[in-house]
Parts: C-alpha cells; sequence; structure tokens
C-alpha cells in the first residue's frame, strides 16, 4: 500500500526538511511513502478564513482518488499509542485499498466537503503543533509504525 500524507503549504524549515528526508529514506526501504505540498490558499490573496479553508478543500480533495482511504489529522480525531497507530496502519494495508492519505490541512482546518470525504480522523495530540513540525512527527511515527510492524528494535514500550 502506498502512504501519502497530503499537506497544505510548503515546508521551509531547514532542519524539518532535513528530518523528513532521514524518514523518508528509511521508510523506502519498507513501503512507498511521499508528501505531497499543495498551495497555501492565503498566498492568492485577501480573503477570509472561510474562503481559505474552501479554496484549500477543494485541493485536498483533486488530490484525492475515489478509493483512497482518507485520514484527517485533526484535533478532534482519535488518539492512539505508537503500537495502537501500527495496529490501525496494519488494518489499513490489509484493507484491499491502493493507497492510504494523511491530510494535515491549513491553518483553518478542512472544509465540510474534505470532512464528509473523510474515512477517520486522527489526533496526534490534544496540543497544537507548528504544520510544518507535524509532518515531521508524523513522518516518523509512520516509520515507528512500520518498524513496530516489522520487529525493528526501534520502539521501546
Amino acid at each position: 500500500m502506498d502512504i501519502l500524507l497530503l499537506t497544505i503549504g510548503k515546508t521551509s524549515i531547514s532542519y524539518v526538511k532535513e528530518g523528513i528526508a532521514e524518514y523518508v529514506k528509511r521508510l523506502k526501504r519498507f513501503l512507498p511513502y511521499s508528501i505531497l505540498e499543495l498551495p497555501d490558499a492565503r498566498k492568492a490573496g485577501k480573503i477570509s478564513e472561510q474562503e481559505q479553508k474552501e479554496a484549500e478543500g477543494e485541493q485536498i480533495l483533486r488530490g484525492l482518488n475515489d478509493s483512497d482511504m482518507v485520514v484527517l489529522l485533526d484535533e478532534r480525531g482519535k488518539e492512539y499509542t505508537s503500537r495502537e497507530f501500527a495496529g490501525f496502519m496494519e488494518r489499513a494495508m490489509g484493507s484491499g485499498r491502493k493507497r492510504l492519505v494523511f491530510v494535515v490541512g491549513g491553518p483553518y482546518g478542512f472544509s465540510k466537503r474534505v470532512y464528509d470525504r473523510a474515512d477517520s480522523l486522527l489526533s496526534l495530540s490534544r496540543m497544537t503543533f507548528n504544520h510544518e513540525m507535524v509532518r515531521l512527527f508524523f513522518t516518523e511515527q509512520i516509520y515507528r509504525g512500520v518498524s513496530i510492524l516489522h520487529g525493528l528494535p526501534y520502539h521501546h514500550d
């Protein structure tokens, strides 16, 4: 199964880029993992928060296939331990779907249409993180989950 992290906006912090690259390199041994960065609608001009959510929502929906399993990273989502998340990934990989897509929205969250398209919501924490840092944290958690599933000595309970 391919795993895609679909994000709004670019990763511009150099140490975050380096960390992401390290975990992407590690993941390539086990499964196809990629990150698709969509443009931030805010840069298109002065628009309201709702207009920004709608514009970004349209971009997100265009980046999805009908057969994708879509998981939104959202503060109201389900929280998992790393082992539970590995189990979630294992079930997703056994679902018969070709692609598992995790989505990080823009600063104002997701439009209703994106919520309606989602198969589930996932929370990394009840705390709020910088959107660029989320990409690094989440990519590391994907690697951690894969390492748990493959019995690697990366994760310690």
